[in-house]
């Protein structure tokens, strides 16, 4: 069990519609944190199909990729 003094804050995740880099749209709804490991993970639901709610590390949600030579955000923000 962890006392809520030893918990680092959860980094600021604007919740809203977000674009991966590949076009498809998501729906973030938050920073979640996870029970064991304590790693900040991003929820999220796909907004082209059905498949319920996911989460990808908060790092790796906002993390950059190299895509033709350039350097762009995995996801970027488009709206609430």
């Amino acid at each position: 069990m962890h006392d809520d003094n030893d918990l680092a804050p959860l980094p600021d995740t604007p919740r809203g519609r977000y674009r991966h880099n590949k076009g498809q749209e998501y729906q973030v709804h938050g920073v979640v944190r996870h029970s064991e490991t304590l790693e900040a993970l991003v929820l999220y639901t796909p907004l082209y199909n059905s498949t319920g709610l996911w989460v990808r590390p908060h790092a790796m949600f906002f993390g950059t990729l190299e895509v033709e030579g350039r350097t762009v955000p995995r996801f970027v923000r488009i709206g609430d």
